[in-house]
């Protein structure tokens, strides 16, 4: 599933898109609403780490339902496979889009890493699956994650905890946010390493391992009407050195930030 068929996924997958590119905070800003669907349009800006790609900017649909048992969210979609006063056991998907084509790198960016673009291959996005497990309380929302590559893109898993808390003055709410992320060594390898084939055509050899990703957010929603709402959420996430070393990013490179904004309606 290369990159360039990413910009479908959100229309196929509305809770898989989002999970790219929303976070902890921007769900709990999406609970306010009691109703089961909203819809609405966004835009994603993100500062890619990869050599001479620069910014990436995705409009995509804002497209949530909550139902007894199926779910779409800001960050993925699933089943209900437990829930208890202040607690969900879910099973989810969420779409990975660390891919890149090698065409949106920069070649003389990627030379100055000692790589030659002509050796190296694209790296597909994946989907991932797995459980989730959510409690929600006065002190605010607690969330861990374990997801496995159902693809076998990268062969990869991720295990990941996040937390954030809802802040309401008048009819604003913001939603500070801290989480971390630890990605298996196949996962790095995959999508800031070098491949095998890669290294037999030239390439240095860069397989780092498993790498610890933290990020810190700040999720912002305001209704308009009684049913319009413009929500918008920042994050930072600070790259470790097994990801910032590899010769397909960007030189000096210490963290990746992200921007979403958009507008949504109930019904």
């Amino acid at each position: 599933m290369s990159r360039r068929y990413a910009v479908l996924l959100p229309f196929l997958l509305p809770c898989t898109a989002l999970a790219q590119i929303a976070s902890n905070s921007a769900e709990l800003v999406s609970k306010s609403s009691d109703t089961h669907w909203t819809l609405g349009l966004g835009v994603s800006i993100s500062d890619s780490p990869y050599a001479g790609e620069g910014n990436r900017t995705q409009p995509f649909p804002v497209v949530s339902y909550s139902g007894e048992r199926l779910f779409w969210s800001g960050l993925y979609g699933g089943v209900h496979l437990l829930r208890r006063e202040g607690f969900d056991l879910d099973a989810i998907v969420a779409g990975r889009f660390d891919g890149f084509d090698i065409s949106d790198l920069g070649r003389s960016e990627l030379a100055a890493n000692g790589v030659d673009a002509r050796v190296l291959d694209d790296r597909d996005d994946g989907l991932d699956a797995g459980l989730a497990a959510t409690w929600r309380g006065p002190a605010g929302e607690f969330k861990l994650r374990a997801l496995a590559d159902v693809t076998d893109t990268s062969g990869g898993y991720e295990l990941a905890v996040d937390y954030g808390y809802a802040w309401r003055w008048g009819r604003t709410t913001v939603v500070p946010g801290v989480g971390v992320r630890w990605m298996s060594g196949d996962l790095v390898d995959y999508y800031y390493g070098t491949l095998d084939q890669e290294i037999a055509r030239g390439a240095p050899r860069y397989q780092p391992g498993s790498a610890v990703v933290p990020e810190v957010s700040v999720g912002i929603a305001r209704p308009l009407s009684p049913k319009w709402k413009l929500f918008g959420r920042i994050d930072y996430k600070f790259l470790p050195s097994e990801i910032t070393d590899s010769p397909l990013i960007e030189p000096d490179t210490d963290g990746s930030a992200g921007l979403m904004i958009g507008i949504s309606r109930t019904f």
